[in-house]
Formats: structure tokens, C-alpha cells, sequence
């Protein structure tokens, strides 16, 4: 950085207040300007300065946090665009939100007539990455910039003028470990976000919100297994059984005080040999002193301050929560009063001047006395801070940066961090406490028991740490040999006792070792548990779960995936840093975190019944309309073979029908039209072995037995891939619920829709519409019943020239008819028009005189269509074209004849409309 022309320099900082406050300290306040930019929040203000003895005009504005926001491309931004597996590799962009355009279009602009940017965001990954959002943002308006880092951790004036002098570049490895988690949170986040609030939300009554239609039942991957430490804690306790146990307590009275000895063995549980002991010591009472113990005892003072402890110790102490704590201390760092409060490290660096650090605390009405006495040589108070092990290579621990007897605009709050802040850097430079303990040894009758008394001879650090306190209690002297007879000796009894709930600090302490979140989110994670109603906080600040988050986590224990323990989220948070530091590339990390997600994501999907049945425990089922299709959307049969983008799901329409249709819709509008007379359908684990593109999951069906025919079973593992026949069948027999008219459908409910008036009046007089007997229903006809079981031809007809059938029901004679279905073009068979009736031709012919009854109701369906085509539009399945005259009867699915009806395309009478011609056009 040479001596020259005058170099414009744009500064960056990451918050308002930070730049205005680097601004006065650079300029002293002098020389300073300060103008308007595009944003009305994020000033500019303009000052000459040197940098190495290079004369510099310095334009120093801000950002408001991330400048940038990571989110999926707009197609698969609603919940129902895509199976919620794609998201696991769908595309992702950075974006700038609208609300912070004018901030990008200020730094554009102050980009061009600059030569420098110098970067002043937290010196941490999180401030890294904002920095090299304003990087891109920055060198896209000019490429030429020179590009330099300010590294501080307080905004003081030694710190900041030592910082801009001492510029460093920034670190692309600590923006790809944010980058990595960024990505890697949204992935796993929306898809267990969107699988579980779309299978839960409807199909339960969740009281937690006032308009549950909005209610969002979120997944974070560190939120979760934080969640998990909250509920297995519950159950420890819900667990436990009180279990009554016996202990010996003796006591000796002395002028000089009392003795409280314990008993060694603690307690036990079996109450005679309790009984048997103790009646050994009170017939030989006699207590004989075995051991006299007299030795220095040392308290040590704590560690530097590091985020996490003073969060813990702030709820501790003062019952503050995290998120609160987090609050109050950013503002205390704003106003210089502390360094950077998002820090990992608990140790000093040899090049930190402790001492001048102890100076500015000396005229405290407070604690300056022991400032004082720390910085006097003859006092021998003075003790190098003990190194906690922790450095995060960014920030030194928190400590006081500016003297203050307490500022105006404080709250109780403030000050109380701030003295915590003050007091605990003054404890760690300070000796630990200095006490003598000692510890007698007495023996009855053969048991064992020992008292401890401690006596403290020099507080030093707990003189200034108010907070802590070295309990202890004088004991009478004794020595080795002596013997006195108890003041008392008693059986005493007591309960095993469960641990208590986790506190904030205990919340804290289990997150900071299992390594879920970082020092600068861990009291977001444990907010968001609140927000989402998950857990609640008592006034203890000790946490137990609700309803909706013990069924949660009790929902994914029972898959056997440990979604909730911390060691997934751990691994991740070991790789990110491992990318921070360079050992591991961002894309190897993303792609192995990714793809071990996904395969945990469509494991928890097969076995979602264990949530539904987790949540059933806690909460009322909801009969909510459209319930089951909100359920369907997560139900992927197989990858669409037409747009190739998105899964094909089972759905259930709001007509009762199911139907396998693409994700992707309306852009794809690939189906498979089932059978009408499915009354259940669940998608299985099985995969179908000969179809493609796979893989394609294989139905579980449940058929009307009154809708198929008689030799078919109720249940079916069938695959829609094309390799089914007998689902192809019985399509065919039965029809699509895609032909059913609103106006006929019965949503599954059997044949009503389709009976005459009469028969419907014998159902509701209790005759039987078979044998016209009362007494049971037609469902249950004797006669019914024996016909099914055997159907017979009933001789030639000589009029037609064939075989004539009759039908086993009513005893007519079946019409025969051709079949116009694509596997059965031209197949003739007999059917009944009164009656559930029919049996193909060449099954007569070749002896095979097992008839079938089908649902003539599905003929009067695909007979009446017509009325209802135009309703419908195109949503035909896709069309053949076939010539045909104009003599051709024609029938429906299953051979009903069809007459006064033409094609809703062209008008054609000579076909229907899904064999038009002109069907594609």
C-alpha cells in the first residue's frame, strides 16, 4: 500500500450502528460527512484517513445482516409443486429480497468510483459470508476493486485504528462452511417441514394456533434433536418409579459444634439388612475415630468468557434467557462497552494487555477497589487466566472494552451483563480461593462414616464474583484413636428421586457438547422450540415438552431413524468446520450430508403410519374435507416417464376415487386412472421387478366386493406400471373413477347411485330386491348368495343363433354384446340389464361357465357419461384413433350398448370421444 494519488475507499459494515460508530472513531470526528443513500437506514459517511501512508477519501456505509437469501427456484417454492424428495436436489439460488434492493443499489453505485473495498462485518463465518455477499454485489458493478478484510473484536479505538492498519484479505473457506450449512439447513428443513405439516396438519385437531389451516409443523435439523434433549429428559422422569431406600445417620454434639457423619455404603434398598446393620451399631455404639484428614483445598476461578457460558450463566444467575441475553449483550458491543459477544474462544492471547484492561475498572464504586488491588505487586493477587482450550481463531473471550458506572439508558438488564462481564474477566486474572478442609473417618460396629468441615483462609477471587460461594461448615477437632459414644444414631428411610427438568443452562450445556448449532444460534434454536409450540419454559426457565412435541419425536423414535438424537446434526457440524478450515471441500461435504438425509427422508416416509399413530396418542382425528388428498400428495408411486422432472403420486379425488397423477401438474398432466371400485388404496415399500422408469412402488388395493366380480379377491398388491393384468381387468369390468359424473358418484359406497326407484323403495321397506322376502338384505339373499356360485348356459336360442345365457339373479335372458375396450376390442359376452351380470362368449363356449356379476351401476355411469362430457373438458386419457362405420354399435367399458350418444370433440356419432381423431389436435 504504496504512498500516491488519493484512493476512494468503500467500507462496509454489517450493521448501521457499527458504521457509524468505525466512522467517528477513523475520523475522530472531524471531517466528517454524512449524506444519504438509497436506503434510508444505511447511511454514507465520507472522511479522509491514512491507511500505511496512503492517503485514502473513506466511504463507510452498511448492510442490515445477510444481504442475501438462499431459496429454491420458483417452481419448487409451493409446498405442492413437487414430491418434497426433490427438493433434496433441486435447484437453489442467492438472491437479494425486496426489501433489501436499495441497500444493493447504494453499494452498486459507491462500487463504481471506488478503488478499495475494505470489508467490516463480525469476524466470525456468519460475518464472513455477509462479506462476500457484498463481494459479489460489489464487484459485479466493478470488477477492478481491491478487495481487503478489517479483522476487530471491540469497537474501540485501539482495536479499530490497529485493525484498518493491518488489513487482511477475506476468507473464501469461512464463507463456503456458511454456504454448505445454509444450503444443507434449507434442504433437510423444507422437506421434513412440508412431509410432516401436509400428512399431520389435517388430519389431526392441533390446538396450538388459532387458525391451524396456517399452521406449519417445522423441521430444523438442529432444532429437532435439541427438541430430543427436552423430551428424553421428560420421559426419564415420566419413567421413573420411586423406589424407597434406608440409610445410618449419626451425629456427635460438641461444645465446638456438631458433626454430621454419612454413612459410606450411602443407602441400600433392602430394608432388613438396613434393620440388621443398624442394630449392630446400636448394641456396640461405641465410635472409634480411624482417620484424621487435614489438608488445602483450592477453588479455581472460571475460564474467560465465552458465548455459550454467558448464556449459561446469565440464566442462571439471573433467569435471562438466551435469545435475551444475546439481545442485551449485541448492544453492549455496539456501545463499545464489551467486545464481540458471539465468540468460541475461552482463552487470552499472550499479545492481549490484560492490565490495561483491569486499569480502566479502577474507579468503580464497586469493584474498583479490587481492580486496584489486582494491579498492586504486594497484593499478590495477579494470576495469569487459565486456558479453557477453546479458540476459534476470530475473537478473544468477552471482556469489558470501556469503563462505565452505568450508562442512562440502560435497563436492569444492561447493567447486570455488564457487571457479570466486568466481574468474571476480573475473577479469571485473579487466585483461586484458598480454604483447609478436613475430613474424619469414624468406624461403629465394623460400618464406616465421614464428616468434612472446610474453614475458607483467602477468598481472593470470590472477593469480586459475587456470583459464587464456597460452602463449607466448621467441625469439632478430633483425633486419630479417640472414641465418643453419637448424639444420635437413626434408621433413616428416603425415595429415589427422578432429575429434575432441563434448565436453560442445562439446555445450553447438552447442545454445546453434542456440537448442535454454533455460539452464535444455539438460543435460536431453542426460541424456535418455544415459537413452534414444541416445548414451553416455566418460570425456572426448566423446559418440557407439549403434545405436539412429545408425539413428534415420539413419531420418528418409533421408525427406528434417531431423527431426534444430536449425532446426525453433530457429523454435519464436524464437516462444516472441517471446510472452514480447509480439510474438506464444500461439495463433498453437501453431497455426502445431502445424500444420507434423503435416505433418512424416505425411510421416515414409508414409515409415516408411526408418526399418525405417535400423534393419535395426543390428539382428536379430524374429518376435515379433503384430509386424504392433503395425505395422498406425499404418496409417490414412481418417477413421471412423461416430463421425467417430477414423482407420480397416489391421490385421492374429493369424488372418493383414487387416481396416480404427476407432481409436476399443471405443466405435466400425466395419470393413471384407477378403478372406480377401489374403496382403500396405500402405497407399499415392494417394488414392482419388471417395470420402468423405476422404481415403481407397488398399491396395496382394497376392491368393493359388491363392484368386481366374483372370482376376483378384495385385496390386490398391484402394480400401475403396466405389467398388472388383473388391475388392467379389472379397469375394464369396472370402469375408471375418472368416467364417474359428479352427479352419480356414491364416493365408494356400493351401487345406490345407480339403482331404480323401485329398488330403492324395497330397500328402505327392509325387502329383499332378490327373492322380495323381508328379513335380511339383498347383500345377504340366500338365493343371491348360491346363484354366484354357479352359473349355468340355459340351452340355444334359436332366434339369435347362439348361445343364450341366463342371468343367475333374475332368470332373463343376457343380451350379447361386443366389447370396444382396447385389450377386448370385439370380445363378445352376455350381460343382464337389470341385473349384476355378465360372462364372456368363449368362457360359454370352452365349458367355462363361471359367470361374473358386476356393478350395473358402472354401465349406467359410462352409459350416461354424455350429459356430463362437456363438464369435463379434455381430460381424456389419451386418445387411439380407429375407423368405424356408421353401423357399428358401441359400447362402454364392459359392453353396455350405447345409442343417441356422439363425440363431445367433433360431434361424430359413429365414436366416442377418446377414440376421436381429432382428439389431439
Amino acid at each position: 500500500m504504496a504512498a500516491g494519488r488519493t484512493v476512494r475507499v468503500l467500507n462496509v459494515a454489517e450493521k448501521p450502528s457499527v458504521a457509524k460508530a468505525v466512522a467517528g472513531i477513523l475520523s475522530r470526528n472531524q471531517g466528517l460527512r454524512v449524506r444519504n443513500g438509497r436506503s434510508r437506514f444505511n447511511r454514507i459517511f465520507e472522511f479522509d484517513y491514512s491507511i500505511r501512508g496512503q492517503h485514502c477519501h473513506m466511504l463507510f456505509t452498511s448492510v442490515t445482516g445477510h444481504l442475501m437469501e438462499l431459496e429454491f427456484e420458483e417452481r419448487y417454492r409451493k409446498w405442492h409443486s413437487c414430491d418434497p424428495a426433490d427438493l433434496y436436489h433441486a435447484p437453489v439460488r442467492k438472491f437479494v429480497p425486496q426489501d433489501k434492493l436499495d441497500i444493493k443499489r447504494t453499494l452498486e453505485e459507491e462500487a463504481r468510483k471506488c478503488q478499495w473495498l475494505v470489508l467490516w462485518l463480525d469476524c466470525d463465518r456468519e460475518g464472513e459470508n455477509i462479506a462476500f455477499e457484498v463481494v459479489e454485489i460489489c464487484s459485479a458493478a466493478n470488477n477492478h476493486l481491491n478487495i481487503w478484510r478489517a479483522r476487530f473484536s471491540a469497537l474501540i479505538d485501539r482495536e479499530i485504528h490497529e485493525s484498518v492498519q493491518n488489513l487482511v484479505r477475506p476468507n473464501q473457506l469461512f464463507a463456503d462452511a456458511v454456504d454448505a450449512r445454509q444450503e444443507i439447513d434449507l434442504r433437510i428443513g423444507a422437506s421434513f417441514t412440508r412431509f410432516q405439516t401436509m400428512l399431520l396438519k389435517d388430519a389431526f385437531v392441533i390446538d396450538f394456533a388459532t387458525d391451524d389451516r396456517n399452521l406449519v409443523l417445522s423441521y430444523g435439523p438442529c432444532q429437532f434433536p435439541t427438541l430430543g434433549f427436552v423430551v428424553e429428559r421428560y420421559w426419564e422422569i415420566q419413567a421413573h418409579e420411586p423406589e424407597e431406600f434406608w440409610t445410618i445417620n449419626c451425629s456427635h454434639t460438641l461444645d465446638e459444634g456438631i458433626a454430621t457423619f454419612n454413612w459410606m455404603r450411602g443407602h441400600i434398598f433392602d430394608y432388613t439388612y438396613a434393620v440388621i446393620i443398624y442394630e449392630m451399631c446400636t448394641l456396640e455404639p461405641t465410635a472409634t475415630v480411624t482417620k484424621v484428614k487435614n489438608q488445602e483445598k483450592l477453588k479455581y476461578p472460571p475460564h474467560p468468557l465465552n458465548t455459550i457460558e454467558l448464556e449459561k450463566r446469565a440464566s442462571r444467575y439471573f433467569r435471562m434467557s438466551s435469545e435475551h441475553t444475546m439481545k442485551v449483550a449485541e448492544e453492549l458491543y455496539q456501545s463499545g462497552f464489551i467486545s464481540y459477544p458471539r465468540t468460541e474462544t475461552d482463552c487470552f492471547s499472550a499479545r492481549t494487555d490484560l492490565h490495561a484492561m483491569v486499569q480502566e475498572q479502577q474507579g468503580h464504586p464497586l469493584w474498583g477497589s479490587y481492580a486496584q488491588r489486582l494491579l498492586d505487586p504486594e497484593a499478590r493477587l495477579w494470576r495469569s487466566p487459565s486456558n479453557g482450550g477453546h479458540d476459534d481463531k476470530a475473537h478473544p473471550p468477552i471482556h469489558p472494552t470501556k469503563y462505565s458506572a452505568g450508562e442512562s439508558g440502560w435497563s436492569q438488564d444492561h447493567h447486570r451483563l455488564y457487571e457479570l462481564v466486568v466481574r468474571h474477566f476480573l475473577a479469571c486474572v485473579s487466585q483461586p480461593a484458598i480454604g483447609a478442609e478436613t475430613i474424619v473417618e469414624i468406624d461403629i460396629a465394623g460400618e464406616q462414616f465421614s464428616v468434612s468441615g472446610r474453614v475458607i483462609l483467602q477468598k481472593n477471587y470470590l472477593d469480586v464474583y459475587r456470583f459464587e460461594s464456597w460452602g463449607g461448615s466448621m467441625i469439632p477437632t478430633y483425633s486419630v484413636g479417640q472414641q465418643f459414644i453419637p448424639t444420635a444414631l437413626t434408621l433413616d428411610s428416603g425415595v429415589t428421586r427422578p432429575p429434575p427438568l432441563l434448565s436453560e443452562a442445562d439446555l445450553l450445556n447438552c447442545m454445546d457438547k453434542a456440537g448442535i448449532g454454533t455460539d452464535a444460534t444455539m438460543h435460536d434454536h431453542i426460541k424456535k422450540l418455544l415459537d413452534r409450540c414444541y416445548a414451553t419454559k416455566d418460570s425456572n426457565t426448566r423446559f418440557s415438552p407439549t403434545n405436539l412435541g412429545e408425539a413428534l419425536v415420539m413419531g420418528y423414535d418409533d421408525m427406528g431413524y434417531e431423527l431426534w438424537k444430536p449425532y446426525l446434526r453433530s457429523m454435519m457440524e464436524c464437516d462444516m468446520k472441517a471446510v472452514s478450515i480447509g480439510t474438506k471441500r464444500k461439495a463433498e461435504v453437501l453431497e455426502t450430508c445431502l445424500q444420507q438425509m434423503k435416505a433418512c427422508f424416505l425411510d421416515a416416509r414409508l414409515n409415516k403410519v408411526k408418526l399418525l399413530e405417535a400423534m393419535a396418542i395426543f390428539f382428536e382425528r379430524c374429518n376435515r374435507p379433503g384430509t386424504n388428498e392433503q395425505q395422498g400428495a406425499v404418496d409417490i408411486v414412481r418417477p413421471c416417464s412423461a416430463c421425467q422432472e417430477s414423482n407420480m403420486v397416489l391421490k385421492r379425488k374429493p369424488d372418493g376415487n383414487f387416481m396416480v397423477g404427476c407432481l409436476g401438474f399443471p405443466q405435466c398432466r400425466n395419470v393413471v386412472w384407477l378403478p372406480g371400485s377401489i374403496s382403500t388404496a396405500t402405497v407399499t415399500n415392494h417394488i414392482c421387478d419388471s417395470c420402468s422408469p423405476g422404481p415403481v412402488f407397488k398399491i396395496q388395493f382394497k376392491f368393493r366386493r359388491l363392484e368386481i366380480p366374483s372370482d376376483y379377491d378384495v385385496d390386490h398388491l398391484g402394480c400401475i406400471g403396466g405389467c398388472d393384468e388383473t388391475l388392467k381387468q379389472l379397469t375394464e369390468i369396472c370402469g375408471t373413477g375418472s368416467r364417474n359424473p359428479p352427479s352419480t358418484s356414491a364416493r365408494g359406497r356400493g351401487t345406490t347411485a345407480s339403482s331404480t326407484n323401485a329398488q330403492r323403495v324395497s330397500t328402505m321397506q327392509g325387502v329383499c330386491e332378490h327373492c322380495r322376502q323381508t328379513g335380511h338384505s339383498s347383500n345377504d339373499c340366500p338365493t343371491q348368495v348360491s346363484r354366484r356360485q354357479s352359473v349355468r348356459p340355459r340351452g340355444r336360442n334359436s332366434q339369435r343363433g347362439g348361445s343364450s345365457v341366463s342371468c343367475n339373479s333374475c332368470g332373463t335372458l343376457c343380451a350379447l354384446r361386443t366389447a370396444n375396450t382396447a385389450n377386448n376390442r370385439g370380445r363378445k359376452f352376455y350381460s343382464c340389464q337389470e341385473c349384476n351380470f355378465f360372462v364372456w362368449e368363449d368362457s360359454v363356449n370352452g365349458n367355462n361357465t363361471q359367470g361374473q356379476s358386476v356393478p350395473h351401476a358402472s354401465y349406467r355411469r359410462a352409459a350416461n357419461s354424455g350429459s356430463n362430457s362437456s363438464r369435463r373438458g379434455r381430460r381424456g386419457r389419451g386418445g387411439r384413433s380407429g375407423a368405424s362405420t356408421t353401423n357399428t354399435r358401441f359400447v362402454s367399458a364392459t359392453g353396455e350398448p350405447v345409442s343417441g350418444m356422439s363425440c363431445y370433440i367433433c360431434g361424430d356419432p359413429s365414436h366416442f370421444a377418446n377414440v376421436c381423431p381429432d382428439r389431439d389436435i
